[in-house]
């Protein structure tokens, strides 16, 4: 029977483990404990103990406690977390997981959480959810709770918290999926505010030719969520209209999805219609955290906590050479799409990052370094938002998934 995994160290963390277990079981719902301490004796005794976590991240324990090397043991019992929670789910024993902890006991619990499959209910409760969280959900559907105070006993406010991360996850299991509807070959599609109306046109078309379309927000883990799921063999063919991610990549802006951004497809040899949404911008926080070396750039306030800097006619270059040599690689059926007349809503005549310089250098950049043998380009004289853009990216993803 699956149950909900309870991870963490038992032996510094465990009188909240067994506050927050009592509370699951309560609810009608089994418990595996596995204990991630090291040091200590467990509060509880754990249904897999510290010894088998080790010995799952390749260390003995003894080994770990005569060292006393911190560090060596924070990566041995998270990688035998890992480990030990994926055997348990490939063994159908986990229907969520429940973890609590500071800097190791997040590390740990979310590192576990990450080898699960989108879908399984996972809540991590833990001292360092106000800050940046990235690092810690990465691409998977973790829930992070902020404990508030410092996870170091029970008191009258711990217990509430503990008690709703508890309920939460206990409530995620007993409410379980919903049903699935018809199958539908899953395509994938990458989407910015200023590319909002061109990807809503081309999602609404294929879903009439009875596709199902997983639109992606591009902020940097968007895109890592989306070439994941790639990887994992999900999807069947990607409308990559929005490649805003290799322009914080480049420069340095906040939305970075990584050097990989736009390899996914092309290895799995899945058809892909790739254009160049948003390769005007570059993403910062607000005015006051733009780095010193770029203030003399050109700036628009996208809302109060996001600062968009228009992209020069060098950065559009090198944008270029990287795109075509991500898709020129690429295994599968490709078509490149240059919307001659702007690649987002502001890139526009009359709009603030207007900048037919800027387009120019990206697109002659493209037409001399595009393999013609292996990726099809086409032009056509409108921005990225025109309806028939749109519509005609749609049409021809559609066309190669056909063939």
């Amino acid at each position: 029977m699956a149950k909900v995994v309870l991870l963490g160290t038992l032996d510094t963390k465990g009188q909240e483990f067994q506050y927050i277990r009592d509370i699951i079981t309560g609810a009608g719902l089994g418990t595996v404990t596995v204990d991630a301490g090291v040091k200590g004796s467990p509060y509880f005794t754990p249904d897999i103990d510290n010894a088998a976590v080790a010995e799952a991240g390749g260390t003995s324990l003894f080994e770990l406690q005569a060292k006393d090397d911190r560090g060596l043991a924070m990566a041995v019992m998270t990688r035998g977390a890992a480990k030990v929670v994926s055997e348990l789910y490939e063994n159908g024993e986990v229907a969520g997981i429940i973890s609590l902890g500071g800097s190791a006991g997040t590390t740990i619990g979310t590192t576990a959480m990450q080898a699960l499959p989108v879908g399984v209910p996972k809540v991590m409760v833990s001292t360092l959810a106000s800050g940046d969280t990235r690092p810690y959900v990465g691409v998977k559907d973790i829930c992070m709770m902020y404990s508030v105070v410092d996870i170091s006993g029970l008191n009258s406010l711990s217990r509430q918290i503990l008690a709703n991360a508890a309920h939460a996850v206990a409530g995620m299991v007993k409410g379980g999926a919903p049903p699935v509807a018809a199958e539908k070959p899953l395509l994938a599609a990458t989407m910015f505010g200023v590319t909002t109306p061109c990807v809503t046109k081309a999602r609404e078309y294929l879903e009439d030719q009875g596709y199902e379309v997983l639109v992606f927000h591009a902020t940097g883990t968007g895109g890592q969520a989306m070439e994941d799921l790639i990887d994992a063999g999900f999807i069947k063919g990607v409308l990559d209209v929005t490649t805003t991610e290799w322009a914080d990549e480049l420069v340095g802006g906040v939305l970075a999805a990584g050097p990989h951004r736009l390899e996914a497809a092309g290895k799995a040899g899945i058809p892909q219609v790739v254009s160049v949404g948003a390769l005007d911008m570059v993403n910062f926080g607000p005015m006051d955290t733009i780095p010193e070396k770029f203030k003399t750039r050109k700036f628009y306030p996208h809302n109060p906590t996001v600062t968009l800097m228009r992209t020069t006619q060098t950065e559009c270059v090198e944008l270029g050479k990287i795109i075509s040599g991500k898709i020129n690689a690429a295994k599968g059926p490709t078509a490149l799409f240059l919307p001659l007349k702007g690649v987002s809503l502001i890139d526009v005549a009359g709009k603030p990052f207007y900048g037919p310089e800027e387009d120019a250098a990206l697109f002659d950049t493209l037409r001399q370094t595009i393999d013609r043998n292996s990726v099809e380009l086409i032009e056509l004289d409108m921005d990225i938002n025109d309806d028939e853009f749109a519509l005609a990216m749609a049409k021809k993803l559609v066309s190669m998934l056909k063939q």
